[in-house]
């Protein structure tokens, strides 16, 4: 009995125990090869830390999920972990493996063909990674319905073989640098597809036809590309199609009416395209419309009336074409619309009264058309507008009073019309307003004092217009002011003195009215003031002596009734008749340039002193003669020996044109030995050399590529060099590097910078175990350094474009030209001066293309008009930077708008928490979501949309971590955002 017994456990041990057995050395064999992978890769933040062996690994492992039936490992998600390393070759032998989402990583290398095995996957997710070289044959991959491989380096042909995927509904290739080609045959086979991204694929050819054979399709993004010819009609059979992406090609044609048959078509843009002729009037048939854009195409004719009537439109972009007639009257009167651009068109007639009928509208922008009659009274209840801009048309009447308080306006353009009657006070309520434009038009009366209460404002333009009265001191209460132009009006009266308490302010101009009274001692105490403009006044007595403390770039004081000695120092700031007009003015000094200034009496010399100066004069001239002489055969016998600085053509001699006040000589420059354990920094335009001088000052020098002055006539050379030179030596900002001296021979060119001890931001983001960094790369800077280095920038470029007279704008922003100061005070570099002489293969030198991959704004990819807005969009990629501790020119990133589109997508997923820096503490997450808008607001892909730098300046203030009193709530995943792409 008692062995029968055994016999029966025995059995039960072998039927039941067996499988579990197997089971358990399956698990154990997965477990196995997870453990290989892991040991693979590198992991910095510990993502895989719990990946180690135990009974019930490796099921309940982070990322690992299991089938509940067999224990088997079926999905494998490692998103955003920042794992680093090769695709683990082994991973397919993973029998049950369904889904792998390997997304937003640095894996590198190419995509092994051993993943061809994984036979059983249905989702194959790569996006944002480092992957490289040509995409393997995707045939074997029978069962995969979702295949995403966007933002990396695949080369090569598009892969075809895509089109033997029978179960694919979502196919994700964008943003990889394909070969040129068309869009392959084979993907008519797909009858199951729902999404098609083939954006920025460097596509070419014309939409196919067979596009009609995805039939489920919802969403079409064919953006960025090379497509030409007319968009097909078949493409408007799609019925489920709700998203249509085709900007930026080159496609040409009509609009067919047969768009009007995709009813459930909610976003559609075709901007940036060749398109022309009018809008069909069966567009009126797409009542799901949310968003419509077909700027920059050679559209015309009228709007049709349609436009008026659809119920959910939010965005309405126009801007940029040869559109007529008038807008539609019932435009908004049913949609809730968030923003309106007809901009740069030819309508005529009246503005719809109804925009802001649906009490969202923050941009409405009609400037630069050829719009009559009044501003309707129902604007006054626009109070979301944030932006406002009518300029340049034929408008008239008087304004609606509430327009000049709107709360959240941050633009007010009302320029270049014929409006006519007064400011109101209730300016006062304009609290977010930064720049306020009602230049050239009819306003009378006088400029109200309620304009001191708009505490934001940045730019305050009224001039040419027929304001009276005097000027209200309380402007002084605009500590932000940066730019005041009252000029062209009949002010009279004093100049306040309370002026001088806007000690931001850059330029002034009241030139053209009727102020008299004395020049205030106290404008001498704006130490930012650049410009200067009384001109044509009747302003009596001295100019006052603290004027001469200010470092102007322009000064005009002609036509006035001043008199007395003018200062030495502002001599050379004003042009050749910034004097005339003043009689009584006169100069200490005999030997100005200013021939048109009288020299002041007392102040000639007598014949006597004028010998001594002149026998003195002599002396020194012989002693500084033999001195040079003895420098000169010294130098040439050094000369000889040093290889990188000899000019074989027997030019030895060194120029030398200092902009700052420098304790150091030409010599001490030259002589210093470049050798290359010194090198700080390489580029296009040569070496940086880090240069430690005997007077315990340390410089940084910069030695152009003598293969760019080969490249240019010697005479554009100079005058290229002369001018860029001479501009960055007129700039003075704290924010932006300064250029002590350049020094030339005829064949070397030397630049010599301030040395700035914490290099640039992007080492000090990016690398790892540089000379200051920790070992993790960027773990020194905590978000109050990032946000400080970030509004120090900001100012600098604001300086640039708004303080300058003309306008510089820098065109090469990124994060390697921002350096930091041992405070990690961010400096603004590097202007340009190798692009200027790598462009000298043209009639014109100074046109050239410019930018760096990952920051050139959207519309220079096919425009070379580089303005302030490009500049915007690239600091916008320094602040995602910041914000994400991600770098936009790695592979992973492909073109110049991969980490936009990365930002967007996330936001459009709601996974915005993904996107910020886990190195930063999360008691700052609130401050990064504030800085993450700013950062897409600048790098909206329309430029009208993007806010000026002044603007950007004033909200990064907003969000200081240092000053602002904001606290992290607890926010669900839906409320991060309406964030402004």
């Amino acid at each position: 009995m008692m062995e029968s017994r055994v016999l029966f456990w025995i059995a039960c041990l072998i039927v039941y125990g067996l499988p579990w057995i197997t089971s358990v050395q399956a698990l154990a064999e997965e477990a196995q090869i997870l453990l290989d992978m892991k040991r693979s890769l590198k992991d910095p933040y510990n993502a895989l830390n719990n990946w180690k062996e135990s009974i019930d690994a490796p099921c309940n492992w982070d990322g690992i999920s299991c089938d509940n039936s067999t224990g088997m490992v079926t999905e494998i998600t490692l998103e955003s972990k920042f794992i680093n390393g090769r695709l683990y070759s082994n991973i397919c032998k993973l029998q049950n493996l369904k889904k792998l989402q390997l997304g937003i990583n640095k894996f590198y290398g190419n995509l092994p063909s051993d993943i061809m095995n994984c036979t059983k996957l249905q989702s194959l997710n790569l996006t944002n990674n480092s992957l490289s070289g040509t995409l393997p044959d995707f045939s074997p991959l029978k069962s995969l319905q979702l295949l995403d491989v966007t933002i990396n380096n695949f080369t090569g042909k598009f892969p075809s073989s895509v089109g033997n995927l029978p179960n694919l509904t979502s196919l994700n290739l964008a943003s990889n640098p394909f070969s040129p080609g068309k869009i392959p045959q084979q993907l008519m086979n797909l009858k199951k597809l729902e999404e098609l991204y083939l954006a920025r694929c460097n596509l070419v050819g014309e939409i196919p036809s067979f596009i009609i054979n995805f039939t489920d399709l919802c969403l079409v993004d064919l953006s960025a590309n090379h497509l030409t010819g007319s968009i097909p009609k078949e493409i408007f059979r799609l019925s489920k199609l709700h998203q249509l992406e085709l900007y930026d090609n080159n496609l040409s044609g009509n609009i067919p009416p047969e768009l009007g048959n995709l009813r459930a078509l909610e976003y559609f843009d075709a901007s940036k395209n060749m398109l022309s002729g009018n809008l069909p009037e069966e567009v009126g048939n797409l009542k799901n419309l949310v968003s419509f854009e077909l700027n920059m195409n050679h559209l015309s004719g009228q709007i049709p009336e349609s436009f008026g009537e659809f119920p959910n439109l939010e965005g309405l972009s126009l801007y940029q074409n040869n559109f007529t007639g008038q807008l539609p009257q019932k435009l908004g009167s049913l949609s809730k619309f968030n923003l309106i651009d007809v901009s740069d068109n030819q309508f005529t007639g009246s503005l719809p009264k109804d925009i802001c009928k649906g009490g969202n509208l923050q941009y409405f922008l009609a400037l630069d058309n050829l719009f009559t009659g009044e501003l309707p009274e129902s604007y006054e209840a626009c109070k979301s507008l944030i932006r406002f801009r009518v300029n340049a048309n034929n408008l008239t009447g008087k304004v609606p009073k509430g327009i000049w308080g709107l709360p959240n306006a941050i633009i007010i353009d009302l320029s270049f019309n014929n409006f006519d009657g007064e400011l109101g006070p209730e300016i006062s309520n304009a609290k977010s307003l930064t720049e306020f434009y009602i230049n050239n038009n009819q306003f009378s009366g006088i400029l109200v004092p309620e304009i001191g209460m708009s505490s934001q404002l940045v730019k305050l333009e009224v001039q040419s217009n027929q304001f009276t009265g005097s000027i209200p001191k309380e402007i002084s209460s605009l500590r932000n002011l940066n730019e005041l132009y009252l000029q062209e009006n009949m002010f009279e009266g004093s100049i306040p003195a309370e002026i001088g308490l806007c000690t931001s302010l850059v330029v002034i101009n009241l030139a053209e009215n009727h102020l008299n009274g004395l020049i205030p001692e106290s404008l001498g105490s704006i130490q930012g003031l650049n410009s200067l403009n009384l001109s044509n006044n009747n302003l009596h007595g001295s100019i006052p002596n603290s004027l001469g403390t200010l470092q102007l770039s322009f000064l005009d004081f002609s036509n006035n009734h001043l008199s007395g000695p003018v200062p030495n120092s502002l001599i050379n700031a004003a042009n050749s008749e910034g004097f005339s007009g003043n009689p009584g003015l006169c100069v200490k000094n005999p030997r100005s340039r200013n021939k048109e200034l009288q020299t002041c009496k007392g102040s000639d010399p007598t014949k006597e002193s004028r010998k001594m100066i002149f026998i003195s004069g002599f002396i020194v001239g012989i002693a500084m003669l033999i001195v040079v002489i003895g420098l000169i055969l010294i130098r040439r016998k050094w000369w000889q020996n040093q290889e990188d600085f000899r000019d074989k053509r027997g030019s030895s001699c060194w120029k030398l044109k200092s902009f700052h006040k420098i304790s150091f000589t030409e010599k001490d420059i030259s002589e210093a030995l470049l050798k290359e354990e010194n090198v700080i920094g390489s580029g296009g335009s040569g070496k940086v050399y880090r240069v430690d001088l005997q007077n315990n000052l340390t410089v940084a020098v910069k030695r152009l590529w003598p293969g760019n002055i080969n490249s240019i006539k010697q005479n554009d050379l100079h005058k290229l060099m002369k001018a860029e030179v001479d501009v960055l030596g007129m700039v003075r900002h704290k924010n932006i590097v300064k250029l002590y001296c350049c020094l030339s021979n005829g064949k070397s060119n030397l630049l010599v910078y301030e040395y700035m001890q914490n290099g640039n931001l992007f080492d000090a983001l990016h690398k790892v175990c540089t000379e200051k960094a920790s070992k993790d790369s960027g773990l020194h800077l905590d978000w109050p350094t990032r946000h400080k280095i970030a509004l120090g920038a900001a100012h600098g470029l604001a300086y640039l474009h708004h303080d300058c007279s003309p306008a510089i704008v820098h065109r090469d922003v990124k994060s390697t030209n921002i350096l930091l100061d041992n405070c990690f005070e961010a400096r603004i570099a590097d202007f340009g001066i190798a692009k200027f002489l790598q462009a000298g293969r043209g009639k014109d030198p100074t046109i050239a293309f410019a930018g760096t991959c990952g920051y050139i704004a959207p519309e220079n990819a096919y425009c070379f008009d580089v303005t302030e807005k490009s500049d915007v969009y690239s600091f916008g990629v320094v602040l995602l930077e910041l914000v994400t501790g991600k770098e936009p020119i790695e592979p992973e990133f492909g073109d110049s708008k991969d980490i936009v589109y990365w930002i967007s997508h996330k936001i459009g997923q709601q996974d915005t928490f993904e996107v910020l820096d886990p190195r930063i503490s999360k008691s700052f997450e609130e401050e990064m979501f504030q800085f993450l808008k700013i950062a897409i607001r600048c790098t909206c892909k329309l430029p009208a949309l993007r806010p000026t730098m002044r603007e950007v300046v004033q909200m990064l203030l907003d969000v200081d971590p240092c000053t602002t009193s904001l606290k992290t709530t607890q926010k669900s995943r839906n409320h991060v955002m309406y964030l402004e792409i």
